[in-house]
């Protein structure tokens, strides 16, 4: 039965202002920054900025660290995923796995503390060195330091990208090169390696970007005069230096950047991560020569080791603190109760303005002939859900410093900005946890709840909240994760009237106050990893396929 024409307007219409909302909302939150930083631009325009050697410096030290930082890390998932993608049957492997998972949910400066424990100067690396009598210690810090971290990080990133693709494979093809003989060399280049390189270019692409705006990793382990990136020397400008004209036109360079990095990769395939793992059993017969599982073993127990090392000393040096003294402190109360209130208010609004533009694009994809105002509309509301790549937080964060400071007290409405800054920095996340979930109950119960007659609150509370509010929790969690790890824009904000538990934490370590930071690092930790897991997208897909399993 045809439903009535006002019927279905009736219910779409809904959907389309909540649409709106969110275009209106992200549209206003980032044209305040754009507009402050357009008002304060040099005569010259962005063009006059080269000429500051300055400038010119922190361009081409943030593509160069961004460069090498990729190159090492996709030359190193490479062989480790295919090292992972023979050996299926090792003791520990879906755990290895696993912890390649931790690092995407672990907060930067945490992840930053356990490489210095590492490798810092009185790190178990240095010690031992010098118990082996090398009186000249290596050095964590500048590019050296930058680049450890960035692999440290992006490194499980790259692997479980390539390994998602090496495990699509079909199990003829792994049959058909044992019937054929082929040798690891020849199974690799004939089979594994067509599979890499449609997923290699995407997934260097992913990294170059996370690299070129990094900012807690270069801020802890550079910093300096010649280790800087564009968004550090945003955040020296404002806070130390006081020169608003160099950060404009720093922030102006960092949209370019990034703006020409989206377009590159907007010509490269998509590079995702589909839970890692198929579920479907296949034998890989290349894996089973002693010299080839010797090798494997070898590269897993060392990729191993450098996640879980770092990982581990945060969690010795942090129970060494003191830590019912810390969780007692006036300042640290403090400190947790904003990261709370921000990341639970970043957190809904990141949720709130997700599912609003979900909903008005799966509206959308419901309409049969759709007019070239719908399909702007989808796509305006597509790009909005990921306007924080275009522009990156450290330039939202200038942008509304530089609004504010003239026309009011920058601290009191601090809380407020940087709550808007995290939630649009996490809302392409929640987006990815809402949107298919929401198109397949959409497609499942739409037609029924429309010829019903429901009214959208009756809709909410009785077909939708029952099978989304499981992913609707999900992204509020991953949200509220990444808001309480984030140090970015409250650096540029905080103050003595608003600082959060990352703030604390950094300025800890600049007091030589390493004991507390730890302790305090762990705590939170503990609590950013829970929330991360909660939230990690293939949780929701693999609980589904046992729920299905069951049934």
């Amino acid at each position: 039965m045809l439903r009535p024409l006002h019927q279905s307007r009736r219910q779409r219409l809904p959907a389309f202002a909540g649409g709106l909302f969110v275009l209106l909302v992200v549209a206003g939150f980032v044209g305040v920054a754009l507009a402050a930083l357009l008002a304060g631009r040099l005569s010259g325009g962005l063009l006059s900025a080269f000429a500051d050697p300055v400038v010119r410096s922190v361009l081409s030290f943030t593509l160069w660290q961004a460069f090498l930082s990729t190159v090492i890390s996709v030359g190193l998932a490479l062989p480790v995923a295919s090292a992972l993608a023979r050996q299926r049957d090792f003791p520990g492997r879906i755990w290895l796995i696993r912890l390649m998972a931790v690092p995407m949910g672990l907060p930067v400066l945490i992840g930053a503390l356990g490489l210095i424990g590492i490798f810092g100067r009185s790190g178990i690396v240095n010690d031992a060195l010098r118990y082996m009598g090398l009186s000249q210690p290596i050095s964590i810090y500048g590019l050296t330091g930058i680049l450890v971290a960035h692999v440290f990080f992006n490194l499980p990133l790259a692997t479980r990208l390539m390994l998602s693709a090496l495990e699509r494979v079909p199990a003829e093809y792994w049959r058909m090169s044992a019937s054929l003989g082929l040798s690891p060399l020849s199974t690799f280049r004939f089979i594994e390696w067509p599979v890499l390189a449609r997923v290699i270019p995407g997934a260097a692409g992913l990294v170059f970007m996370l690299c070129v705006t990094s900012f807690t990793l270069v801020l802890v382990f550079g910093g300096g005069p010649a280790a800087t990136t564009i968004e550090v020397a945003i955040y020296q400008a404002l806070r130390f230096d006081f020169n608003p004209e160099r950060a404009v036109s720093l922030a102006l360079l960092q949209i370019t950047v990034t703006a020409v990095i989206l377009a590159a990769l907007s010509f490269l395939p998509a590079a995702s991560d589909t839970g890692v793992t198929t579920g479907r059993r296949y034998q890989r017969f290349d894996g089973e020569r002693p010299l080839v599982r010797l090798i494997d073993g070898l590269l897993l127990l060392l990729a191993g080791l450098f996640l879980v090392l770092p990982l581990g000393q945060v969690v010795v040096s942090g129970l060494q603190a003191d830590l019912g003294r810390l969780v007692s402190q006036a300042s640290v109360h403090q400190a947790a109760l904003t990261s709370l209130v921000v990341a639970i208010t970043s957190g809904l609004l990141s949720v709130l303005l997700a599912y609003g533009a979900v909903a008005a694009r799966a509206e959308i994809a419901t309409i049969r002939n759709r007019n070239a105002g719908s399909r702007i509309f989808s796509v305006a509301l597509a790009a909005a859900s990921s306007l924080v790549l275009l522009v990156p937080t450290s330039v939202l964060a200038t942008g509304w410093f530089l609004a504010l400071r003239p026309r009011a007290d920058v601290a009191g409405f601090a809380p407020f900005v940087v709550a808007g800054i995290n939630a649009l920095m996490a809302l392409p996340f929640a987006v990815r946890v809402l949107e298919p979930a929401y198109r397949e109950h959409r497609a499942r119960t739409g037609r029924l709840s429309e010829s019903l007659g429901l009214s959208v609150a009756q809709r909410l509370r009785r077909i939708d909240w029952p099978v989304l509010k499981r992913p609707l929790l999900m992204a509020l969690a991953f949200a509220m994760a990444l808001s309480l790890g984030d140090l970015g824009a409250v650096a540029l904000f905080g103050s003595e009237n608003i600082s959060t538990l990352p703030a604390l934490i950094y300025a800890q370590i600049g007091s030589y106050r390493s004991t507390d930071a730890d302790g305090l690092a762990l705590l939170l930790g503990v609590v950013c990893l829970a929330l991360a897991l909660i939230g990690a997208p293939g949780l929701q897909k693999n609980s589904d396929q046992r729920e299905r399993r069951d049934a």
